[in-house]
């Protein structure tokens, strides 16, 4: 139970450090990853082990999961109206994100697992997890880039959008959802309830898309 006791911890204080610092990178999931990470360098400790330790609460990431529908049958007519530029834009920014995370490593020069692992990166943790087998990528390398790959998006998309002037709460959730799943989508609550329901359509979406591209390639 340590390593539950340090994870919840680590993010309590993010959620802390939050509430006091309102910056992009005073993120509690990114302050837990960093914090847990540390952790597990220093106590030279495997990341399956502690996979093993923490799945009590890894348990509980289908049902959060799950959870973020809740918006979307409270704004379903609004979303109904749009489902077309919904799913034209999530399906071609979650094909975006996987054609650069496929191309880049490749003239990065990447190892060739990292390049397996990087494919899944725009779906959530739990489903590159289960599209490890098929990619033939290390399954902990998949989930870590695919947590990286929502804190990253995270961070940097919503100034980004920003500063090219979108503005509608529609583009900006499903933006966030196709390219940074959960982590965008809980980040897309923080703007309005109709940002964080496109996200979780984006989210849905990319997860569907990334598994048909594994399918085609594999």
């Amino acid at each position: 139970m340590l390593w539950v006791a340090l994870t919840l911890l680590s993010f309590a204080l993010g959620v802390v450090a939050q509430a006091r610092v309102r910056h992009p990178l005073v993120n509690p999931t990114l302050i837990a990853t960093v914090l847990v990470a540390a952790a597990l360098l220093l106590t030279r400790t495997p990341y399956k082990g502690y996979l093993n330790e923490v799945r009590p609460v890894s348990f509980l990431l289908g049902p959060a999961v799950v959870a973020l529908a809740v918006p979307l049958y409270r704004l379903r007519a609004l979303l109904a109206r749009e489902w077309r530029a919904l799913g034209l834009g999530g399906v071609a920014g979650t094909l975006v994100g996987v054609a650069v995370d496929s191309l880049l490593p490749h003239l990065l020069g990447l190892d060739v697992e990292a390049r397996r692992a990087l494919i899944t990166a725009p779906a959530t943790s739990p489903v590159a997890l289960q599209l490890a087998d098929f990619t033939q990528a290390p399954p902990a390398l998949a989930a870590t880039l695919a947590v990286l790959s929502g804190l990253l998006g995270a961070l940097v998309l919503p100034p980004a959008l920003t500063r090219l002037g979108v503005r509608h709460p529609l583009a900006r959730g499903i933006a966030l959802g196709s390219v940074s799943h959960g982590i965008g989508t809980a980040r897309a609550r923080e703007e309005s309830e109709t940002t964080g329901a496109a996200s979780s359509i984006g989210m849905g979406l990319a997860a569907l898309v990334v598994t048909l591209v594994v399918a085609a390639l594999g």
